[in-house]
């Protein structure tokens, strides 16, 4: 009888096997992320609900809004295709939570290594914050899936595509000053995704409950999403023009 030999550990898989899918895949699709600071609970759920009619499907609950993996695990229940997660995570307690909830990605405005390691040990896409190289250097050395640059608005698409110089495989989510007016600029500079919040879910109109409002600001972005991508956004690592691989495409590991 002939042994086969045993594939080494490591070893890429077989020619023509399937590659898993990227963990980013789902926030590359979304395109834009709303970034919800609600004030009360019943609140988040009628922005989001605004907002996915205006077509914006990426949702992020921040911890600033009360009981916040309640409202993920409602949101979940009531809009199965929309994309949730967890934003402002601060402690790995919150992660946990937000995981237990059903967030699908978990976002934190700056890195640490605490905060980083819980999570990613509940096995959701993490977007970690950060500004400057050296933070960015921090975070995918911990392993991040994709560094969420804020606040953003501190230098604009300019910083961002200075950004992919040294780090032309990291994924960027540029968050804070993102509008439907400048999102083909963020795009054009090499984003993965952008995180918007006050242009596209502002805490006012929130407050007074216009949900019409968001709902408008919701397709204004979704009209400048599909003009920043006329073409359907190819899964995350699949090559580009030439071969390559699309900015922003491979998840850091």
């Amino acid at each position: 009888m002939t042994t086969q030999p045993t594939p080494a550990a490591g070893a890429a898989p077989a020619t023509g096997a399937a590659a898993p899918p990227s963990p980013l895949a789902g926030l590359r699709r979304a395109g834009v992320v709303a970034v919800l600071r609600a004030p009360t609970p019943d609140g988040a759920l009628a922005a989001v609900a605004a907002l996915l009619e205006g077509g914006v499907t990426g949702i992020e609950i921040t911890y600033s809004t009360p009981d916040a993996p309640a409202v993920i695990a409602e949101l979940r229940a009531r809009h199965p295709g929309a994309l949730v997660g967890a934003g402002t995570v601060l402690t790995p307690a919150q992660a946990a939570a937000a995981a237990e909830a059903g967030a699908a990605f978990l976002v934190s405005p700056g890195t640490t290594a605490e905060l980083a390691a819980a999570m990613l040990d509940t096995g959701l896409p993490v977007l970690s914050g950060a500004l400057t190289p050296g933070e960015v250097m921090t975070a995918t050395a911990l392993g991040v899936h994709a560094v969420k640059v804020f606040p953003a608005s501190l230098g604009g698409p300019g910083y961002l595509r200075a950004l992919r110089g040294p780090f032309p495989d990291v994924p960027l989510v540029p968050t804070g000053g993102v509008s439907a007016g400048n999102l083909g600029e963020w795009f054009a500079a090499g984003a993965l995704a952008v995180g918007a919040g006050g242009e596209l879910c502002s805490a006012a109109h929130i407050a007074a409950g216009d949900w019409e409002a968001l709902t408008v600001r919701a397709r204004a972005f979704a009209a400048a999403l599909a003009q920043a991508r006329p073409e359907p956004a190819a899964p995350a690592g699949a090559a580009g023009p030439g071969g390559a691989a699309g900015p922003g495409a491979e998840a850091v590991r």
